[in-house]
């Protein structure tokens, strides 16, 4: 069972997508009063999603042809680091200026036992589906990052799982660890989407496959996969990291780090096209800009 937003006119609407592909217009507001109404139901919100698919709410086209929006509006998005192997040796590469032989302090968080957490979005800072995702100009070296994504409620349980891109600046963060909220924060840096997989409807999330895709030209220039079985923490212990005295609020969303790092001499460009697919949950499409030309475009 999914949820997702849609535009049509002037209207979000919010809408469920049946495991038979047929999608429905839900009456809720928003995922997070879905949530709620379903526990006071006494449902899971699967069930009570299920319970509401009504004939007359059918939406006749199907869900990937509507003007898809973000599947929630996060108040905040944070995220993870140095989670997966991959991840420890890309952070590596980047502080050392490629030696490999020398031990840095991501090694260091790759095996303490606090992960690191880092405030990644904020709702007006994060895109949907379709819509453009922009580039710094004081960066030489960014990529795109597929990640897991949690959806919590206050109390940091999991509602349900999203697709994300951590926008990230590997030449910014590589020059000096304190520099990190430079390399991940800044406008339109941060997508989710296209739908929530609510949580009691995926089997084991330490199975899946995750895929980047990313072409220029009509051409694919990185095609990378891996699985979160190579994630090295836990879901749950990421989540208790980040509520320990800390105010969660409901639509949070975490992003657990990223498997999937393209090769060291790959960067991305105006116009490139990237695609981030994770089995079972959706594909996540965005086009990288500039922050001019997305102006540019709104003018």
């Amino acid at each position: 069972m999914f949820i997702f937003r849609y535009r049509e006119g002037t209207n979000l609407n919010l809408a469920a997508l049946a495991d038979d592909g047929r999608a429905y217009r839900l009456e809720a507001p928003d995922l997070m009063t879905l949530v709620r109404q379903a526990r006071e139901a006494g449902d899971t919100t699967a069930d009570f999603v299920r319970s509401r698919l009504r004939e007359d709410l059918r939406i006749d086209v199907p869900a990937h042809s509507l003007d898809l929006a973000t599947p929630l509006d996060a108040p905040e998005v944070w995220a993870a680091g140095v989670t997966y192997q991959r991840s420890r040796e890309a952070r590596n590469f980047e502080a050392t200026e490629g030696r490999e032989d020398k031990e840095t302090f991501y090694d260091k968080v790759y095996d303490a036992e606090r992960p690191e957490l880092f405030l990644k979005s904020t709702a007006a800072r994060t895109v949907g589906p379709g819509e453009l995702v922009c580039l710094r100009r004081d960066s030489s070296w960014q990529v795109p990052e597929a990640e897991l994504g949690l959806v919590l409620d206050r109390t940091g349980a999991i509602v349900g799982y999203t697709v994300g891109n951590d926008m990230s600046c590997r030449d910014i963060e590589g020059q000096n660890p304190l520099y990190l909220p430079q390399a991940k924060i800044w406008r339109r840096s941060c997508s989710i989407g296209p739908y929530v997989r609510l949580a009691e409807t995926v089997a084991d999330p330490y199975a899946l496959g995750i895929a980047c895709r990313i072409y220029r030209g009509g051409e694919k220039v990185v095609d990378e996969t891996a699985n979160t079985n190579q994630l090295k923490r836990r879901l749950d212990e990421l989540v208790r990291f980040l509520i320990r005295d800390n105010e969660v609020f409901d639509g949070t969303v975490l992003l657990t780090g990223t498997c999937l790092v393209p090769p060291n001499q790959f960067t991305l460009q105006s116009g490139d096209r990237i695609e981030i697919e994770i089995e079972g949950i959706g594909t996540l499409a965005n086009t990288a800009v500039y922050a001019d030309e997305w102006e540019a475009k709104l003018a």
